[in-house]
């Protein structure tokens, strides 16, 4: 995956409901999706390799070390 100015790193803290989609205490990538944001919503690629919106009370943005950064998105 390419690395875009707005690629934001979560990780899930709660996967209450979505158990299939979601795993908890793993790093997932959002896209950017303002509206859904305004909704209280993030635009997640789930475990199907998909996006879809889930409730942003379930992940917490992290930061990573450059290097880390990048081999996340690339894997």
């Amino acid at each position: 995956m390419a690395k875009t100015p707005s690629t934001q790193l979560v990780v899930c803290l709660d996967n209450e409901g979505y158990a299939a989609s979601l795993e908890r205490r793993k790093i997932y990538v959002t896209l950017p999706d303002p509206e859904a944001e305004k909704n209280g919503l993030l635009r997640i690629i789930d475990e199907s390799g998909e996006d879809y919106l889930y409730p942003k009370a379930s992940f917490r943005a992290i930061t990573l070390p450059e290097a880390l950064r990048k081999a996340v998105l690339a894997a």
